[in-house]
């Protein structure tokens, strides 16, 4: 199995434990069976190579994370590089054309494109390797993964399927709508689309010689900031009329917010702190040597690191993203 992990975006969610240059999937926060802590892109890659061992993984991403890709995968993970930010489009062309013309991928294997940092369980990776397997043989140019909805979420886009089958063909994409729109989208049997898909490698290599012009890595990537900044459901997913789509019922959860994130984390604290008797459903993230101490609190989240420290509602944590910007822009 090949897989593209997309690694991209800011950390600003998760300030301060995250940042512009060590974003969420590098903060290592969840604990093995061993006892040890390992990151979301830790787990990520160990889960898949879980399921396939032979499993060729190359991860996408910005130049200034390479160096903590190596710390945590090892200086030999397979890392394709992105010169300047240009969406998702160019991303997954240039990661495409990297494990063609630099690992040596047959244009008739498929490839796995997924993001970096869902919280997902064993179901999850098996159902990559379907999807894989599913593309080699498919009529289809693009076989979607589509997450069954758990609530009328406003944060996703969705995916209408022709039938309830299990794999069924794709009747329409929409945007993010509105939660009485989203209740209507699901009322057909909508499922969210997750941002996973599958392809022959060949397919996107002619896809980005028809938008971007080159279809070889090297001049992709001598030429990427001349690149077209576009997203691949723009450019490939909502104008291909040959798509399938398979049904996933697991669990899938995205950890864009301290509530979501302390909401999988088993122990109350990661780091050095004290509790009394009188806390309840607290959660303290703490990366510094000093302790921290919390009395009488209730539905808190308190994160701290040498770039600030954050006591917040675990309700209103989704709202730290525009006081992360004023701090990390130098207005406070």
């Amino acid at each position: 199995m090949n897989v593209i992990l997309l690694s991209g975006g800011s950390g600003r969610r998760l300030w301060p434990l995250s940042n512009d240059v060590r974003s969420k999937q590098f903060l290592p926060v969840f604990q093995r069976e061993d006892g040890a802590y390992e990151s979301m892109l830790q787990r990520m890659y160990r889960k898949i190579k879980e399921v396939d061992p032979d499993a060729k993984i190359t991860v996408a991403t910005a130049e200034f994370q390479v160096p903590l890709l190596k710390e945590q995968l090892g200086e030999n993970a397979g890392i394709s590089i992105e010169p300047c930010r240009r969406d998702t489009f160019p991303a997954i062309a240039l990661a495409t054309a990297y494990l063609r013309d630099k690992q040596g991928v047959n244009e008739e294997d498929s490839v796995v494109v997924c993001p970096v940092d869902p919280y997902v369980e064993s179901d999850y990776y098996e159902m990559l390797k379907k999807l894989a397997d599913r593309a080699k043989v498919s009529d289809a140019n693009l076989v979607l993964m589509g997450m069954e909805p758990t609530y009328p979420s406003q944060l996703y886009g969705y995916v209408i399927p022709e039938s309830s089958e299990p794999l069924s063909k794709v009747t329409a994409f929409k945007e993010k709508p509105d939660t009485k729109t989203a209740e209507e989208y699901i009322a057909k049997g909508a499922l969210w689309n997750g941002g996973v898909f599958a392809y022959r490698i060949g397919y996107v290599m002619e896809k980005a010689k028809q938008l971007l012009g080159v279809a070889d890595y090297q001049a992709m990537f001598d030429g990427y900031a001349d690149c077209q900044k576009i997203s691949f459901d723009y450019a490939v997913a909502e104008k291909e009329p040959f798509i399938e789509i398979m049904r996933f019922g697991g669990s899938w959860k995205d950890l864009g917010t301290f509530d979501t994130l302390t909401g999988v984390l088993p122990p109350n604290a990661i780091g050095k702190s004290i509790m009394d008797e009188y806390c309840e459903n607290v959660h303290v993230l703490n990366e510094t040597d000093l302790p921290v101490l919390a009395m009488g609190l209730k539905d808190v989240v308190i994160a701290v690191s040498k770039e600030g420290i954050l006591v917040a509602d675990k309700e209103r944590s989704s709202a730290i993203k525009p006081f992360a910007d004023r701090i990390m822009d130098g207005e406070q």
